[in-house]
């Protein structure tokens, strides 16, 4: 065994390596030297074994311990050899290994196991969902509304209502796959037999044959069509939000169902309200003598205008509830409130008598008003 490499240097390990290390290591030595990837290159065949060999013992913790203190003499020299000239039975991870290496095979016959799950083309499939967005007003999106839409999907061909072919006629059997769509080829190796599966290439991986296809589809069973739709926007969508419309996407194919068709509703801002989840938030102008008096005012709402009392001594940024005036939830109704934010605008341009009131009322209030000397 004087010839023979350290298993770590085989995988490119430290001899610290962890057990992820190891089995990335292995990995990356199968892939880059299978035998099948490099067909006739004897030296990519060694290098193959030799990591199988490797990994046959690092990746047992018994057969490690007992290499990482007695070196070869502490494998069982049939194990060793067996391991490195094919015999992968007990490596739970070898499938996943060379699953990675050839994207899946239907078995092996050196024990990998595993079939790799594939759909064909010749079983029912659902259609493509389409998005389209949608651009509606911030009222419309409080209330709901109905919008009419036209979009341009796959349907099913109305002539030969999506067989393919033509009107009196049926399509074959195909005979290479007898209609599964799909065919298994395998392979002989050094290290078994792989079996794989992929589309039948006589077929398409549809499993039939149209000799006589439909004319106005010209044998896919489907046409492009354009179609106007009419969408029910819920009350108190938000912005970004998609309303899922059931069924009218793009046919489906071999009887499948279609697929969906999402409406992603933007929702233009208002020049009024601020909206934050179903509370709506807005807000007016008042001059300091009302603020001060108290009086009544009219504000906006969705609804209209309403209301608002405005308690004397009011000051600027003081905000006010309007209770079940914002936006309905939209799965459950319930309204938010409205927030009414109160701003005090100073007077400008006072006449002579308004100036003459206010300096009587800072007199009063003995408030000291300074005024800048003219020059």
């Amino acid at each position: 065994m004087a010839d023979k490499r350290d298993y770590y240097e085989v995988l490119g390990l430290q001899k610290g390596a962890s057990e992820d290390e190891i089995k990335k290591a292995y990995r990356q030595a199968a892939k880059a030297n299978h035998p099948d990837l490099h067909p006739g290159d004897k030296e990519a065949e060694a290098r193959f074994k030799e990591a199988n060999e490797a990994y046959a013992v690092l990746s047992d913790p018994d057969k490690r311990a007992k290499y990482d203190q007695f070196g070869f003499a502490g494998v069982d020299p049939n194990f060793a050899a067996s391991a490195g000239a094919g015999g992968f039975g007990g490596f739970g991870d070898l499938g996943d290994i060379f699953g990675d290496i050839f994207g899946g095979f239907g078995g092996f016959g050196g024990g990998f196991g595993g079939q790799a799950r594939q759909q064909t083309r010749s079983g029912p499939r659902r259609g493509e969902s389409l998005r389209v967005r949608l651009a509606i007003s911030f009222e419309e999106a409080a209330f709901g509304c109905k919008k009419d839409i036209n979009i341009t999907r796959v349907d099913q061909c109305p002539t030969c209502k999506g067989s393919g072919c033509a009107p009196g006629t049926t399509p074959e059997v195909c005979p290479d796959c007898r209609g599964s769509g799909t065919v298994r080829t395998q392979q002989r190796t050094p290290f078994g037999v792989f079996q794989s599966s992929g589309p039948c290439q006589k077929c398409g991986g549809s499993g039939k044959i149209i000799h006589s296809p439909c004319t106005q589809c010209r044998g896919s069973g489907n046409i492009r069509a354009q179609k106007k739709l009419n969408v029910s926007i819920p009350a108190g969508i938000d912005d970004g939000e998609t309303v899922s419309l059931r069924g009218q996407g793009n046919a489906g194919a071999n009887g499948g169902p279609a697929g969906d068709l999402l409406v992603q509703v933007q929702v233009r801002p208002s020049n009024v309200f601020r909206r934050d989840g179903t509370n709506v938030y807005t807000s007016t102008q008042l001059s300091f003598v009302r603020a001060a008096l108290g009086t009544e005012i009219e504000v906006p709402t969705l609804e209209g205008p309403v209301s608002l009392n405005i308690p004397e001594g009011t000051q600027t940024g003081s905000v006010f509830r309007l209770r079940g005036k914002g936006i309905p939830n939209v799965r459950t109704g319930l309204k938010g409130d409205e927030f009414v934010t109160v701003d005090l605008v100073t007077p400008k341009n006072l006449n002579r008598k308004q100036k003459e009131l206010l300096q009587e009322l800072a007199d009063i209030s003995g408030e000291k008003v300074k005024k800048k000397r003219k020059l």
